[in-house]
């Protein structure tokens, strides 16, 4: 019996360590800013190739997510976790060998070299796609009866892999005066994340995680959690940024004639020609694409934007890294507080004794922290382009980007479930979320292009404010734009969630 209770303890804690590991070396695809100003000095690409490449790994996630999905319901965990282990072996160590072999006098960008890295930086956006979906349902399937702990916490870690992985590239890779060693970082990576993938998909595969039908109506006492019928089963695009705010909206509670309930509409679960046909919906759409569209434009080409302008004291390189952990730190502070917070003060409606109603008083509406996150990336746009004119100035557009970004994907499973239902939040976040991939292109080549504009003759970096100040007013005016469209949802959805 007591080694049945030790086996039953070692394997959880098994799968815990399976999935840190894995979110903490998954955040690969974000460090692009720190090897941008490298691939500018010694592959002489173009703002434009820049932005095409970071794309390629930024953006090429969303197509996937549900082939992604349907692995994870299918084959488990550990089937994205060995994809992962495949696709950033080859995607790091390629891209490595392709800036290694470039000759030190290049003058002018190869193009088969661009293409090349495009092919490898897309593979490794695959790679933490299937990383993270991995180590979220791991998480999640292993501890039904925690889920918001499970996935919150596994999340926040994977959030604060591009922060660990800057000091490794700054520590190691960074000699003084230089630019990140590209060649020699990415072969690390080669390493690191082959050989911590695989040892993951290793320990998942052998603690399979329990079955959502039965297991989780055991554990649990409800039929929280996605079930594992495919056709009403929630794909991993949910799920993977649910957070705390759904981890016990389908639970009933024991005693319904002892809560004081306050009746609301019920949730529209309808197929989905009928969202398309809501117009709300298309508001909402607008929202996500801008303030997704134009956070990711500033995660991918942090690293330009600095090095457009002057620095008053310390290294160019050591700033960029800076910057990079700052975002990454406050993106993963902004999920871990906002959840709780967002429960606090606009808790969501759950069905008490047959009645789809809020249990508690409310405070305020959920919709508040969309106009708040509009409102901030409006803040953080405007006091760049008044106040920001050295590189050391330029933290505050860091810090209000990453609580914008990771403030969005907290709030918006709670919003979804409680306008559209819980069945089909899945569905309905995977719909949305192509919204992020259109609004993450459309802005990131408008910075492009705008930059490649000023860029001057004998150079190939543009250096100045003139570089992104132009695309930086119409995030300003399109943030507002968003926040316009947040408060015309609150107008409509104050009462329901």
């Amino acid at each position: 019996m007591r080694t049945r209770v030790r086996y039953s303890g070692i394997r959880p804690a098994l799968t815990c360590c399976a999935v840190a590991a894995n979110a903490i070396c998954a955040g690969g695809v974000y460090s692009f800013p720190l090897i941008a100003p490298a691939l500018v000095e010694k592959l002489k690409l173009t703002q434009p190739q820049l932005t095409t490449i970071a794309l390629a790994g930024m953006a090429g996630q969303y197509p996937f997510a549900a082939l992604v999905g349907k692995a994870i319901d299918r084959y488990g965990p550990w089937s994205c976790s060995l994809a992962a282990c495949i696709l950033n072996g080859l995607g790091f160590g390629l891209f490595a060998r392709e800036v290694a072999r470039t000759p030190p006098d290049i003058v002018h960008p190869s193009t088969s070299s661009f293409h090349l890295l495009v092919l490898y930086f897309g593979m490794i956006g695959l790679a933490t796609v299937c990383s993270y979906f991995a180590l979220v349902f791991a998480a999640t399937k292993t501890f039904p009866q925690y889920i918001g702990i499970a996935s919150g916490t596994s999340m926040s870690i994977f959030g604060l892999s591009p922060f660990f992985l800057s000091l490794i590239s700054s520590r190691y890779f960074t000699a003084p005066g230089k630019t990140l060693d590209v060649a020699g970082f990415f072969t690390f990576m080669t390493v690191l994340t082959g050989s911590v993938h695989l040892v993951s998909t290793l320990i998942f595969r052998a603690n399979p995680v329990p079955r959502q039908d039965s297991t989780m109506e055991t554990e649990t006492g409800s039929g929280e959690g996605p079930s594992t019928d495919p056709e009403h089963s929630d794909t991993p695009s949910a799920l993977e940024e649910a957070e705390p705010l759904l981890a016990n909206n389908a639970r009933k509670p024991k005693d319904p004639a002892t809560v004081h309930v306050i009746p609301v509409q019920q949730p529209q679960d309808g197929s989905t020609l009928d969202l398309f046909k809501d117009p709300c919906f298309w508001v909402l759409a607008l929202w996500m694409l801008i303030v997704v569209g134009s956070a990711e434009m500033v995660v991918s080409n942090l690293g330009t934007i600095i090095l457009s302008l002057p620095s008053s004291s310390s290294n160019a390189t050591v700033n960029v890294a800076a910057q990079v952990r700052l975002l990454s730190f406050f993106n993963t502070i902004s999920r871990l507080l906002i959840g709780p917070l967002a429960d606090l003060l606009a808790p969501v409606a759950l069905y008490l004794d047959g009645v789809w109603a809020f249990s508690r008083r409310r405070h305020t509406s959920r919709v508040v922290f969309i106009v708040a996150t509009a409102l901030i990336l409006a803040a953080t746009f405007t006091w760049l382009e008044v106040g920001v004119r050295t590189q050391e100035a330029i933290w505050p557009l860091s810090v209000g980007t990453g609580i914008a970004y990771g403030s969005t994907f907290t709030v918006l499973p709670g919003i979804l479930s409680s306008i559209w239902g819980l069945p089909n939040l899945g569905r309905n976040f995977g719909i949305i979320s192509y919204t992020a991939f259109v609004g993450t292109t459309v802005f990131s080549y408008l910075y492009a292009f705008v930059a490649a504009r000023h860029v001057r003759p004998g150079e190939n970096a543009c250096i100045g404010v003139d570089c992104w100040r132009t695309t930086f007013w119409i995030a300003t005016g399109t943030s507002m734009l968003a926040c316009f469209a947040s408060l015309v949802l609150w107008r409509r959805w104050k009462d329901r969630v």
